[in-house]
């Protein structure tokens, strides 16, 4: 790969990753007490909240398609992020053992329009039904002086049993890190894809690898939704980690436990439409495998003995899934992710 010396990075086109860990950090820190008192025997610290529920967790996320929706607009192509919506936000719920139950959505527009309106509901129920969840509810709200177009969000409710629940605790060096294909940007890095494109010919023009396709074609492939092949393998094995490789790309794989070291040995292809940004936006693979998930969506780790046979169920599902790498010792400070093949190191 590679990228350009001074190219783009994703804090020029005006997202910076350092500063959105400071803030959430410190909107955390003003939260207190109240964000789990009287329950501190709940795990936390992972990619969905849990709360107390007798013989179970309750799993509670909440995440949106992001500026995504951008695209959609650009193209008058609104039915496949509804998908993107409901994808975001049970990748995350997975990653706790939680087997999503409900959902509900919230649109905010500009003004209403009734096939807009039908599109997004066709992807909303789309996504529902890949993810095996129902949607119970939502909201709309017309907000003219506030949006400008639409914004698309929602949040999940789930369950599972305390005595299922995956916390990253048993996450150790010697374990196997198993990867699933994504199926492209899925919903994160925008902000940065788009003005790229927006630069190189807009989402009308081809795409380089595939002339048949529009850029806007490409970057509106919906995310994939792993629910059913990931609680498939939670329910046979004893899966010790998961990780959904969004926002912050490789950096989301520390977060299964912080303790360890982590290293990707053998990753995915990235898939054409990663190159192609790359090569037109000169940005560096430093960069670009810390906004983007680079044809990686999702990582499991479980024990070398029962690495193939993970493998082997996941591909019976129809995932493309291969061993990419190992948990190892983490030094005096966890918490870290190497891609060895290219010399990459990040922190959390």
């Amino acid at each position: 790969m590679g990228g350009e010396k001074g190219g783009l990075s994703y804090s020029a086109t005006g997202v910076d990753i350092d500063v959105e860990k400071r803030v959430v950090k410190t909107l955390i820190s003003r939260l207190g007490a109240g964000r789990r008192k009287g329950k501190k025997d709940v795990p936390g610290g992972f990619f969905t909240g849990l709360v107390d529920f007798g013989d179970y967790y309750l799993s509670l996320c909440t995440d949106g398609v992001g500026s995504k929706v951008l695209v959609a607009s650009a193209m008058q192509k609104w039915d496949t992020v509804g998908i993107d919506c409901i994808a975001m936000n049970v990748n995350d719920m997975i990653c706790a053992g939680a087997r999503p139950i409900a959902f509900v959505d919230y649109l905010a527009v500009e003004k209403h329009d009734l096939r807009f309106a039908e599109e997004i509901g066709r992807g909303l129920a789309r996504g529902a039904e890949m993810a095996g969840v129902r949607i119970i509810g939502g909201e709309t709200a017309t907000l003219p002086e506030i949006v400008r177009g639409f914004d698309l969000a929602g949040t999940c409710l789930g369950a599972v049993r305390k005595d299922r629940v995956i916390t990253g605790e048993k996450v150790s060096p010697g374990d196997v890190l198993v990867g699933l294909q994504s199926s492209g940007l899925h919903s994160n890095g925008y902000t940065l894809a788009r003005k790229i494109v927006e630069k190189k010919g807009g989402f009308h023009s081809p795409f380089p690898a595939d002339p048949t396709k529009s850029w806007g074609e490409v970057l509106l492939e919906p995310t994939r939704i792993y629910v059913k092949p990931v609680l498939a393998v939670v329910e046979r094995y004893d899966v010790h980690g998961l990780a959904h490789i969004t926002g912050g790309g490789l950096e989301n794989i520390p977060r299964m436990n912080p303790s360890h070291g982590y290293e990707i040995t053998d990753p995915f292809t990235p898939q054409p439409v990663f190159i192609e940004l790359q090569r037109l936006g000169g940005v560096s693979d430093q960069e670009m495998y810390r906004v983007f998930n680079m044809g990686m969506g999702f990582v499991l780790a479980v024990s070398p003995e029962e690495a193939d046979n993970v493998v082997g169920t996941l591909r019976d599902m129809g995932e493309n899934a291969k061993v990419v790498g190992r948990v190892v010792d983490g030094g005096e400070k966890g918490g870290w992710v190497r891609h060895v093949p290219l010399g990459l190191e990040y922190r959390l």
